[in-house]
């Protein structure tokens, strides 16, 4: 990650509080997950993520170049990618609720391809639309591929290493955010059971994955 830009990381993760997923219910602010974050996972040396294959760092870095499309073929994922900011609270915004709502990538993070986790965001519900692109991310595994086309015409390739289900509350903050050894992607949605109000979700479902060697 260059120094413009971990500096741009160290900002983000320093704001009192972070959006940690993206809205999944017919009222985003009901299905957003937020953290206070007393410390930056960015000022701490690079680490080498939990579960991720030893060869990760053998994995050529890429330009920077936006994402413009995502392709998982394991849950029949092949969406347009937008930018995401942040809203005027410091949390993460999402992609908006509205058919075919595209996945999102949040721009404060690495491109993919680039050191560092690259953050892509997108809804499991999008509410009287019915499903949203995440809506089978919980059913990938380790091994799955998932393909990142970039503005520059180059594609980023990577390998699921982990999944997980959390409570919003509990988010592992520095685990999806942290500064890590290699290029790495997360891909994050609501999961779970529904909220109270019935339309957001309880849980998060986070995907770790690797780029491939030899990119």
């Amino acid at each position: 990650m260059s120094t413009r830009y971990a500096k741009a990381w160290l900002a983000v993760l320093s704001l009192a509080a972070v959006s940690l997923a993206s809205g999944c219910g017919a009222d985003p602010s009901s299905a957003v997950g937020a953290s206070t974050v007393a410390s930056s996972p960015a000022a701490a040396p690079l680490q080498t993520p939990a579960g991720a294959p030893a060869d990760g760092t053998s994995a050529h870095v890429l330009a920077r170049s936006t994402p413009v499309r995502l392709e998982i073929p394991a849950i029949g994922v092949d969406t347009p990618v937008m930018r995401l900011g942040l809203d005027s609270d410091g949390t993460v915004q999402v992609p908006p609720i509205e058919a075919n709502a595209p996945a999102g990538w949040y721009q404060g993070s690495p491109t993919p391809g680039q050191l560092g986790p690259s953050v892509i965001l997108a809804h499991v519900t999008v509410g009287q639309f019915g499903n949203g692109v995440f809506l089978h991310l919980a059913r990938l595994r380790s091994g799955d591929r998932v393909t990142v086309r970039l503005q520059d015409g180059a594609s980023a390739a990577f390998t699921v290493y982990k999944v997980q289900t959390v409570r919003k509350a509990e988010f592992p903050t520095s685990e999806v955010y942290g500064n890590v050894d290699r290029p790495e992607l997360r891909l994050i949605t609501c999961g779970g059971p529904r909220d109270s109000s019935g339309h957001g979700y309880l849980d998060n479902v986070l995907v770790f994955a690797s780029l491939d060697p030899g990119q």
